[in-house]
């Protein structure tokens, strides 16, 4: 196809001033989508982001650490407590972490325009969400997120070593007792006996 053809007098005639300008406004819409915004600081910010989350994971392991901690020394006291087990030691791994579920104030806009010139409509739709998080006020709380729920972490296996799991008897109830207190597969129980 000729170059010199696409803007010759002959084919500019055709076009109204009406498209000219939908296509100059379409223009400047994609120039002020694509401009970036806000990213002076952003990296520094990022980075400062990283390092909270850093040191909230390292605050937060220490609290699930002890929840483990607390579920293996209940367990053992329970399962000591079982007639024919005696002594015992137990180890639960954690599936995951858990999950702290903050509070967002959620807002949305909405604005949809529709035009029509002659034989050609237009429709527009333009759509914000805004998300924000909601932090506590209280005494003390230096402005932390609000924890609308927590989810502790699920419980992966088991290991139990007893001094009556070589008894088969002895070793069901154990199972047992596993599986009535955590939602866990019986193939992810083990009970051994100890030395």
């Amino acid at each position: 196809m000729d170059k010199k053809g696409w803007f010759s007098p002959e084919k500019l005639k055709g076009i109204s001033k009406n498209h000219l300008l939908i296509g100059a406004l379409v223009g400047v819409l994609l120039l002020v989508v694509a401009m970036p915004v806000g990213q002076e600081g952003s990296k520094e910010k990022e980075g400062q982001a990283v390092q909270e989350t850093a040191g909230e994971d390292r605050r937060e392991a220490g609290i699930y650490s002890r929840y483990g901690k607390e579920l293996e020394r209940k367990l053992k006291q329970v399962l000591e407590k079982v007639e024919g087990v005696g002594a015992a030691e137990v180890m639960i791994t954690l599936q995951d972490e858990g999950e702290r579920v903050v509070e967002k104030d959620l807002s949305q806009t909405g604005q949809s325009v529709s035009e029509k010139d002659g034989d050609v409509s237009r429709s527009t739709q333009e759509k914000q969400y805004q998300e924000e998080t909601v932090f506590s006020q209280g005494e003390g709380s230096g402005g932390e997120p609000f924890v609308a729920r927590e989810v502790m972490p699920k419980v992966e296996g088991v290991l139990v070593v007893a001094e009556g799991g070589g008894d088969p008897k002895v070793a069901k109830n154990i199972s047992d007792a596993v599986l009535a207190l955590f939602p866990v597969e019986v193939h992810k129980i083990k009970v051994v006996k100890m030395n």
